[in-house]
C-alpha cells in the first residue's frame, strides 16, 4: 500500500443550479481506515462520493483517489455500492457477478471460485442460477454488495450499505465489513445510522450543508467534545425521575436508551451541582459519571438537529 491517503479532497465544490451541495470540502481518508460520512439528507454525502468517483464532475477543487486522479487507471482498484441499487434484472445471479467482475479485469476462471465463496457467505448459493428479478430487495442488496467486493478492491465505497436489510442481515454485513477492515483495506461509507459508524469506524466526518463540521479519528472527536456530557443510570427508573432529569437547569439535552441516559450539560453548568440537585430531589442513581459523548451527541451539538429515530439520522 502506498503512503499517500486513500482519498484526498481539497476545496471540493458542487452546485446544482442555485443549490450548493458541497461547499469547499476538505477531506482526507487514510489508507487502511474505516471512514464514515454522517449527515442528514442534503448534507452532501452522496454528492461527495459520486464526485470522487467522477460519476459527477466537480465545479471546483481537487480529488485524488489511491494516489491518482480519478479515472480509468484507478477504477479497477475500487469497489462501489451505490445508494441507488441497480442490477441487470433478467440476468442470473452468478452471470451478473461474473460479468461485473470481468468489467473489473477478472477472467471468469479467476472470479468463479470467489463468486461461489461469496454467494455461500451471504446465503445466496441456492439462488445462483435464478434471475436477479426473482430475488427480494434484501437479497438484491446483498448481491450488489458482493459485486462491489468480489474483485478484492483496495478501496471499498459503500453508500448506505445497510439500507433495506433486516437486523439479521445488517449484523452479517457488519461482520463482513469488520473482516475487510482487518485486512487493512480502506472502507469509506455513508450511513444514516450512527450506531453503525460508532461500531465500525475509526474515522468520521459529519457533514452539514456541504461542509465538514467534524472530521477526524473517532476517539479524538469524542475527546474534543468531552467534559460536557454525563451518563446516568436510574434505579428505580420512573417517568417522574426522567422528568426531573430533563427539567434540571444544568441539562441542555437528553438522549435516553432504556434506563440509561446520556445528557449534555448547559453552558457553564457544574456536573456536581446537577448531582446534588438530583439526589436532593429524590432521584435514585446507580451511575453518575462524566463521559465522552457518543457520536449521536456530537452530531446533535454540531448539526443542531435531532434524528427522527433513536440512534439514526435522516
Amino acid at each position: 500500500m502506498g503512503s499517500s491517503p486513500a482519498v484526498e479532497i481539497r476545496g471540493l465544490r458542487k452546485e446544482y443550479g442555485d443549490t450548493v451541495a458541497v461547499d469547499g470540502l476538505d477531506l482526507v481518508v487514510p489508507r487502511g481506515a474505516t471512514y464514515a460520512l454522517l449527515g442528514p439528507n442534503g448534507s452532501g454525502k452522496t454528492t461527495t462520493i459520486r464526485t470522487l468517483l467522477r460519476i459527477q464532475e466537480p465545479d471546483a477543487g481537487e480529488v485524488r483517489v489511491l494516489g491518482e486522479k480519478p479515472g480509468p487507471g484507478v477504477r479497477d482498484r475500487i469497489g462501489y455500492l451505490p445508494e441507488e441499487r441497480g442490477l441487470y434484472p433478467r440476468m442470473k445471479v452468478r452471470e451478473v457477478l461474473t460479468f461485473l467482475a470481468e468489467l473489473k479485469g477478472m477472467a471468469p476462471r479467476d472470479s468463479r471460485p470467489r463468486i461461489d465463496g461469496w454467494l455461500d457467505r451471504v446465503d445466496l448459493s441456492e439462488r445462483a442460477d435464478d434471475r436477479v428479478q426473482t430475488l427480494s430487495k434484501g437479497m438484491q442488496q446483498k448481491l450488489q454488495f458482493v459485486a462491489a467486493v468480489v474483485h478484492e478492491p483496495e478501496l471499498v465505497i459503500l453508500d448506505e450499505p445497510f439500507s433495506g436489510l433486516d437486523p439479521i442481515n445488517q449484523q452479517a454485513l457488519r461482520e463482513i465489513v469488520a473482516e475487510i477492515r482487518r485486512s487493512e483495506r480502506t472502507i469509506l461509507f455513508s450511513t444514516h445510522i450512527i450506531e453503525h459508524a460508532e461500531r465500525l469506524c475509526d474515522h468520521v466526518c459529519i457533514l452539514s450543508h456541504g461542509r465538514a463540521v467534524v472530521e477526524g479519528e473517532v476517539g479524538r472527536v469524542k475527546r474534543e467534545h468531552g467534559g460536557r456530557h454525563v451518563g446516568l443510570t436510574l434505579d428505580p427508573w420512573t417517568p417522574e425521575a426522567v422528568a426531573a432529569v430533563r427539567a434540571a437547569p444544568e441539562v441542555a439535552r437528553v438522549h435516553q436508551d432504556g434506563h440509561a441516559i446520556e445528557l449534555s450539560l448547559a453552558d457553564g453548568a457544574d456536573p456536581r451541582a446537577l448531582l446534588a440537585r438530583l439526589v436532593q430531589g429524590g432521584v435514585g442513581l446507580i451511575r453518575f459519571e462524566v463521559v465522552e459523548p457518543s457520536l449521536h451527541q456530537v452530531f446533535i451539538e454540531r448539526v443542531g438537529s435531532r434524528p427522527i429515530e433513536e440512534g439514526a439520522l435522516v
